[in-house]
């Protein structure tokens, strides 16, 4: 048994609603209608209530309000319905613990979202996939509070400079949050890509199968870690890992978003 193995032995895994498992589902599959979506979120009528009222919010700056799951897929994209659908199930599987703040831990992980989405955008990688990985990749916190509480106040020791978190981790737990994400995401049976993304997020050159996607969200964590960033952060990101992608660096400073263009799940 490895070591992640017995790691995941002793905690209770979080349980999925059967919504969100048959969402993972189909993004395994290569194609997918919007009826399929749509009749695997109605069952859920609370989470399609809070999809159609995200869609109407300012946000998203829709020409005209929307009142059917059918337009909002049809307004806001299949993909990004999808997304935001999948990460509320995956909220709402999580309890965030004692000593860590629910709203701030949220709105950190739709920062990474935002940010990785951004960025792949960019460069040609499929954006949805991007903000789910990157709206998980501090789950596995979660869980490494389950199993050792008492190491919660030492990871969220401040100051916690940007990517802080993940050394202390691996130190105290020795694994960084997204690789414990990353075995739940493939005990979960999310895809592959985003499971590889998730186990190289902390240090996307060490390991010996470079993932795109995973430099990507390794950027966007590191953004998502300074609560105030700008244009003016963009010198503190790795260069190495932002050559690695081909990133222009013009690109980024012309693009970089502002907070108040992300979605916020904490609510739905």
């Amino acid at each position: 048994m490895s070591s992640l193995d017995s790691f995941f032995a002793s905690i209770e895994l979080p349980l999925m609603s059967n919504v969100g498992h048959e969402l993972i589902t189909t993004l395994n599959l290569p194609a997918v209608s919007i009826a399929q979506v749509r009749t695997i979120i109605a069952r859920d009528p609370a989470l399609s209530a809070n999809l159609l009222r995200a869609a109407n919010s300012a946000e998203f700056g829709l020409p005209r309000g929307v009142g059917t799951l059918d337009e909002a897929i049809a307004m806001v994209g299949l993909s990004r319905v999808r997304a935001m659908a999948v990460g509320a199930c995956l909220s709402g599987a999580f309890v965030v613990l004692p000593g860590l703040d629910r709203r701030a831990f949220w709105q950190s992980s739709m920062r990474c979202a935002g940010y990785a989405q951004w960025l792949a955008g960019g460069l040609g990688i499929d954006t949805q996939m991007a903000w789910l990985t990157g709206m998980m990749l501090r789950l596995g916190e979660l869980l490494i509070a389950q199993v050792q509480p008492d190491t919660l106040a030492q990871i969220e020791h401040q100051p916690q400079p940007p990517g802080a978190r993940w050394l202390r981790e691996k130190q105290l737990v020795g694994y960084s949050e997204g690789q414990i994400t990353a075995e739940l995401a493939r005990r979960w049976n999310f895809p592959m890509q985003i499971v590889q993304a998730l186990q190289r997020a902390s240090d996307p050159l060490l390991e010996q199968a470079y993932s795109r996607l995973g430099a990507v969200v390794h950027l966007a964590g590191l953004l998502a870690d300074m609560t105030a960033a700008d244009v003016s952060s963009l010198p503190q990101l790795p260069v190495e890992v932002i050559d690695s992608l081909h990133l222009d660096l013009d690109w980024l400073q012309e693009t970089f978003p502002a907070h108040d263009s992300f979605v916020d799940i904490v609510g739905l």
